[in-house]
């Protein structure tokens, strides 16, 4: 069985300049302050080390974001995280398209378990209206809300949120009887 794949909306460049400011700061850090203790190589020598041990690992979960339908089954893979959720499990009936400026009752607030930075969400969140998220978000403007029957919710951002939509509405329908 193949999957049909639904790409994301782009990646807002902030996402990436977080990670790449954050080692520029260690390091800077490390060669501006005097070192307190015996290191067995200079400050100066570890800290773009250690930013790379830890920065590379984040990128490239960074680079780690898909949406897809295989059979019946939506796949979203966000980072480190991933969702399998049966579209039988989805309440499509109650499923939009929203922008969560207008509708901030649905925005992240709290991270549970997740990867978030400016204008990027990725994992499980607990939303505003104390709802339960897992979260795919790379643009706030078009965010597909697909609420589960067990009462979690699914915040997408595919670059064509109808598409992915009406797809999902499509496998939901049971097929004529003959």
């Amino acid at each position: 069985m193949t999957a049909q794949s639904f790409p994301l909306a782009p990646l807002h460049r902030s996402a990436w300049l977080v990670l790449i400011a954050i080692p520029v700061v260690v390091v800077a850090a490390a060669m501006l302050f005097p070192e307190q203790r015996q290191l067995p190589a200079p400050a100066w020598l570890l800290a773009p080390m250690f930013c790379a041990l830890l920065m590379v690992p984040l990128a490239l979960a960074l680079q780690r974001r898909r949406i897809s339908i295989e059979g019946r089954t939506l796949d979203v893979a966000a980072t480190f995280y991933t969702r399998k959720v049966d579209i039988d499990a989805l309440d499509l009936e109650h499923a939009r398209i929203i922008s969560l400026d207008e509708h901030t009752e649905l925005a992240p607030r709290f991270k549970l378990n997740g990867y978030d930075l400016p204008r990027f969400r990725a994992g499980h969140f607990l939303l505003r209206n104390r709802s339960r998220a897992f979260c795919l978000l790379t643009a706030r403007d078009r965010v597909l809300v697909l609420p589960q029957r067990d009462g979690k919710v699914l915040l997408l951002s595919p670059e064509r949120p109808r598409d992915l939509l009406e797809r999902l509405r499509e496998l939901a329908t049971p097929p004529p009887h003959r």
